[in-house]
């Protein structure tokens, strides 16, 4: 009889967790997509300094799409000048903050490394952008890492891709998930970040601690959410409103609210996420088992950034790699890091110095 039960039970496992596992799918194939516009550019980019045009022996930009895991994700591939798809280039994901997407900071960077030869995708995350997903704004850690995973895979494919020369990029939020990605992603051979936002402990603890004494209350409140929504089909998001954010003492989300709502909006571009993500999000965190990254790592940020502490404890607890770098933007902020010249100048040139090395 016990062997029977174990049979059983062993069957009902291979059955339940195969077909959960079938559903997690490399991406194999792209396809050419048309881009959306809001704007005078003709990808909708907003970043200074923006490609506004193909122009053959140039760096170009080419709006895709590809599956992962069932869901439609839209992204944009910076080749570089004099691109040869028989040749072979080193190339590099790009992860876009939390609440951005590919037409903003993502893309500057994206861009700003096929001008210096590589092969540089930007996506929008899965639930986010112009990428498919429902319900919208979902953010959680899984998928989000997937999204990391499947732009490697997407290079893995890519003409003139040299699949052993690439390397990631994650800024903001989408440097926690990258440093999460490359802890078991052993294609990926050099693993950079910008203004690291560490999204589990931030939602567990509040920006810079602030909300340690009510993580219960907020996992119930997340926790009906999800009840919510599984029992009445409606949706519960959490935002930032204007007077939230002003209220709020630190440079992080003021800066936020004036490049993400003013100087380079999009819109596709939300402070909102579905409160039930929070259930998932509050018991994670991008520093779990970061030893496993054992290649190089580079991890840059604003030496005036009020989110440094999340950088300065990742790259202390990444003890896998001996080939690791703080680099400190001299009085920059979080945000500013994004945008203002002369830090994205250092910025750029500091990767050009560790992705040439390194790839």
């Amino acid at each position: 009889m016990r062997y029977t039960v174990i049979f059983i039970v062993a069957v009902c496992f291979t059955l339940v967790c195969g077909t959960a596992f079938a559903d997690i799918m490399p991406v194999r194939s792209f396809t050419e997509r048309q881009p959306k516009t809001h704007n005078s550019n003709a990808w909708g980019l907003v970043y200074s300094g923006a490609i506004t045009e193909n122009v053959s022996g140039k760096v170009n930009i080419h709006p895709i799409t590809y599956q992962l895991n069932g869901i439609t994700i839209a992204a944009n591939v910076y080749t570089p000048a004099g691109y040869d798809p028989s040749k072979k280039y080193p190339a590099v994901t790009v992860a876009h903050p939390n609440g951005g997407v590919k037409e903003q900071v993502a893309g500057l960077f994206a861009q700003s490394l096929a001008e210096a030869g590589y092969i540089a995708v930007a996506a929008d995350a899965a639930y986010q952008g112009e990428s498919g997903g429902m319900p919208r704004h979902t953010d959680i850690p899984f998928f989000r890492t997937e999204d990391i995973h499947g732009m490697v895979d997407l290079l893995t494919i890519y003409p003139g891709v040299d699949v052993n020369r690439i390397g990631m990029l994650g800024i903001c939020g989408g440097g926690g998930y990258t440093l999460n990605a490359a802890k078991s992603d052993k294609r990926v051979k050099a693993v950079a970040t910008l203004s690291m936002f560490n999204t589990g402990r931030v939602r567990r603890e509040g920006y810079m601690s602030s909300q340690i004494r009510d993580i219960q209350e907020r996992l119930k409140q997340a926790s009906d959410a999800r009840g919510k929504d599984s029992a009445s089909g409606t949706v519960d998001f959490d935002s930032l409103t204007d007077e939230a954010i002003n209220a709020i003492a630190n440079d992080l989300y003021r800066e936020g609210m004036k490049y993400y709502g003013k100087t380079h909006r999009h819109p596709n571009s939300t402070f909102e996420y579905t409160r039930s993500s929070l259930t998932e999000l509050m018991s994670w965190d991008a520093t779990d088992n970061i030893k496993l990254i054992n290649v190089p790592l580079l991890m840059m940020a604003g030496s005036a950034a009020d989110s440094l502490y999340l950088t300065e404890d990742a790259i202390e607890k990444a003890t896998g790699t001996d080939d690791k770098e703080l680099f400190l933007i001299p009085g920059a902020f979080h945000i500013q890091t994004y945008y203002v010249p002369e830090y994205v100048e250092k910025e750029i040139g500091k990767l050009k110095e560790f992705f040439g090395r390194t790839l």
